[in-house]
């Protein structure tokens, strides 16, 4: 088989042609053929947004998709809430460097969080009734605390939607070759205009066929590499203290344990996105019901990625050492099927775009909720201009993350770091104001203050057990003490 006129017309120089072999123009053909299908494939998923849009009709269906959401799609929307670049990406990198002692945050910290929030803080919020985390902390604390709060939750998620955006650039980088500076530019802006038409119902519908297609791609892939090698033989290959599970002796290292635990575990659970989705569900049963079934697929799924970094590390030791965000990656282009391929890029572009679109959207509800629609005037607000209010604020935070993103492209630090902030100032007055009364709005201020000061201090100081733990323990003081030594009001009867 000799190639066409029209390759061999692209060597030509001068009046010679320098021949393309078959190999070449095979690699050629199948370039072209993944980028038309996931191109169709984004296409698909965009096309689903717009539909979406035809739903938002206010603040709520905005927000919340009208709190309509049944047990399979509110299962599918807290299953992706983090399912993306920091499980595929960053945590797969983590674990080919590390091993499991290099991945409780991600993913199992995770699984924790959505196991908790199912069993401990989905009914109790989903009565409230309310559109934004904001809204909690000024009707438990008061007008201060909302601020203060609002401010805190919107600076948390810079560093998470910044990541998802960076692992875009790397993704469409490796599909077609685009620089990932301008992959990191043209995926925001397609994620960004989806959200801003359909809020939460584009976030949840996306989500659903996101998860399906993320789950076939990824269990095709593992199918595909074990041909290379075993399984066991996998785990075989790798070092001593691989897989260990538990911390190594010493008090600092157990207090290191605790904080990868909790980082996500604990520190996400004051998080809009999550909250969002929690309130989405179109019953408190729902809610719970979604948030342990996505705890249980969390912590089954996430493990594929971790088993294909270990196949990873042994079969790519090269691109190990260059980038080890760019393991899987490169062993799905080098060890799978076309059709694998085109499932799994397509799949893990879905996954960002929606992990991207609900991670802009939590704070962009805060942000006009919460903050300005107070600074903005001092009329009562329509429907109509609350709606424009929250989708203007999409675009604001997705230009101040876009700057982070160009300007720092580590994954998995970039999401460390936004979930440490809400752990140690939020997390604290969440629990006593959701579980108690005793407390007032002055222990809640200063426990915000106290704990972030502490993490600040210990990140200076650059100490040997992780910040966290000072920030969390710090933030437990303030109200602590008002609750057990200045109660102010009864506490409540049911």
């Amino acid at each position: 088989m000799k190639p066409s006129i029209k390759y061999t017309k692209k060597y030509e120089h001068q009046g010679s042609i320098s021949k393309i072999s078959l190999d070449q123009l095979e690699q050629f053909i199948e370039i072209k053929y993944m980028i038309f299908f996931i191109t169709l494939y984004i296409l698909s998923t965009v096309a689903i947004a717009v539909y979406a849009s035809t739903k938002v009709k206010n603040t709520k269906d905005f927000i919340l998709a009208g709190r309509s959401l049944p047990v399979y799609i509110s299962t599918a929307a807290l299953f992706a809430t983090w399912f993306g670049s920091e499980t595929i990406l960053g945590a797969s990198a983590e674990m080919a460097e590390k091993g499991i002692p290099g991945v409780i945050q991600e993913p199992f910290g995770a699984a924790l969080c959505l196991f908790l929030l199912g069993v401990f803080f989905a009914k109790p919020l989903y009565r409230m009734n309310i559109l934004t985390f904001g809204d909690f902390y000024r009707i438990r604390y008061g007008r201060i605390m909302e601020v203060i709060s609002g401010i805190c939750l919107v600076l948390s998620y810079f560093g998470w939607i910044a990541a998802q955006m960076v692992a875009m650039g790397i993704i469409l980088n490796s599909v077609t070759g685009l620089e990932v500076y301008w992959g990191i530019i043209l995926g925001s802006a397609l994620v960004v205009f989806y959200t801003y038409l359909g809020g939460m119902w584009s976030v949840s519908l996306t989500d659903f066929v996101q998860m399906i297609m993320i789950v076939l791609g990824l269990f095709l892939t593992l199918f595909e590499v074990t041909s290379e090698k075993s399984i066991i033989e996998i785990l075989g290959l790798s070092p001593d203290g691989f897989f260990r599970f538990t911390p190594e002796t010493g008090f600092t290292n157990h207090m290191n344990y605790i904080a990868a635990w909790m980082v996500i575990g604990l520190g996400s659970i004051p998080q809009q996105d999550l909250f969002q989705r929690v309130m989405s569900a179109k019953s408190e049963k729902v809610a719970v019901i979604s948030s342990l079934l996505a705890s249980f697929l969390y912590l089954t799924v996430a493990l594929v990625p971790l088993l294909l970094a270990l196949y990873a590390r042994h079969l790519l030791p090269e691109v190990m050492e260059e980038d080890s965000q760019m393991l899987i990656l490169a062993l799905v282009k080098g060890f799978t099927s076309p059709v694998v391929q085109v499932l799994f890029f397509g799949a893990m572009i879905s996954a960002i775009m929606s992990t991207s679109s609900g991670a802009i959207l939590a704070p962009s509800s805060i942000l006009s909720e919460n903050l300005l629609k107070y600074l903005v005037s001092k009329n009562s607000w329509g429907e109509k201009k609350l709606l424009a209010l929250s989708r203007i604020s999409v675009v604001v935070v997705a230009l101040i993350s876009l700057s982070l993103a160009l300007g720092r492209q580590n994954i998995y630090e970039l999401v460390e770091e936004s979930s440490a902030l809400s752990l140690v100032s939020l997390f604290t007055p969440l629990v006593f104001g959701l579980f108690s009364k005793r407390c007032r709005e002055i222990s809640a201020v200063i426990s915000v203050f106290v704990g972030m000061i502490a993490w600040l201090v210990a990140m200076y100081l650059d100490s040997e057990i992780d910040p966290l733990i000072y920030g969390f323990g710090f933030s437990i003081i303030p109200m602590a003490m008002e609750y057990f030594f200045f109660p102010n009001r009864d506490e409540p009867t049911n």
